[in-house]
């Protein structure tokens, strides 16, 4: 389940602004299509910071029901009380792992952050995916302070979104005796991390083209870089009109166009610049995502 291509599920929302299950089920029955290895809910793609607690297990509860592959369920905060409960939820009704992110705004020290995490580890049996994002936490969680951590034994992995493969390349050295992978947290960063030993990448660009993601991966893992290159350098122009604007207005609009889900966003989102969508526009036409 910590290998392959697992996509970060955005959250449709009806017009009345409340999760709309059949549109998710529609999403994951068509990435599952396309060959993934899991899926995530409750991610920041699926607007976790704006989900209400009862929403987040709804959405969890969702996901588990309509799956047929493993379900990472998004079960961070910064709240560690709350990240605790909605750890404990995930292990309850049967998901597979949680994906915790690292305290954001409070910008723990070294002391706060092992403690943060270890809580969660042991307040619920569930295999932990340590979530690094700088760019949204404020702070970047070294790879010393991950190795530490992956001694935890139900702290098996990290989606790396730090944008630094020389970090990728410590955490790989300094866990190299540990049951411990590491997923890509970024869709352009994907090839060389699974050229360097990553599992695999917890992935936004898999909502809209599912088994080209898969091929990369799959290839990369395999050695065959010639296809691995040639799916990344198809892929590169979705994955800057993808991120074009704050993820995730951008994969939003792509689901709407290719008729999957509503695009409808929560504030404090709001929709994609004009510039924006069309260049998104003409890029999912010419993959032949939509016509």
């Amino acid at each position: 389940m910590f290998e392959g291509v697992l996509p970060a599920l955005v959250t449709p929302f009806s017009k009345d602004n409340t999760i709309d299950s059949e549109s998710l089920r529609n999403i994951v029955s068509f990435v599952e299509d396309g060959g993934v290895s899991g899926i995530v809910a409750c991610g920041t793609t699926g607007e976790s910071a704006t989900l209400s607690m009862a929403e987040h297990k709804e959405l969890i509860d969702i996901a588990m029901d309509c799956a047929s592959v493993p379900v990472v369920a998004g079960t961070g905060s910064n709240n560690t009380v709350e990240a605790v409960e909605l750890t404990k939820h995930a292990a309850d009704v049967g998901a597979d792992a949680a994906l915790v992110i690292s305290p954001y705004y409070n910008k723990s020290n070294k002391a706060g952050l092992m403690a943060h995490f270890k809580a969660i580890a042991e307040a619920a049996d569930i295999p932990i995916i340590l979530y690094n994002v700088p760019s949204r936490t404020g702070q970047d969680i070294s790879a010393e302070i991950i190795a530490e951590l992956a001694e935890v034994d139900n702290i098996v992995a990290v989606k790396e979104a730090s944008g630094s493969l020389e970090k990728i390349s410590r955490i790989l050295e300094l866990t190299v005796n540990e049951d411990f992978e590491i997923l890509s947290g970024e869709d352009d960063l994907t090839l060389p991390i699974v050229t360097l030993g990553g599992s695999g990448v917890i992935s936004v660009v898999a909502n809209v083209v599912p088994e080209m993601m898969v091929k990369l991966v799959d290839a990369a893992s395999k050695g065959d870089l010639k296809t691995a290159r040639e799916m990344h350098f198809k892929m590169a122009p979705l994955i800057r009109a993808l991120f074009s604007e704050t993820n995730p207005i951008p994969v939003k609009r792509a689901v709407e166009l290719m008729g999957l889900a509503s695009g409808d966003l929560r504030l404090p989102l709001a929709p994609l610049a004009e510039e924006n969508d069309k260049v998104l526009t003409d890029v999912l036409r010419g993959l032949g995502c939509i016509s």
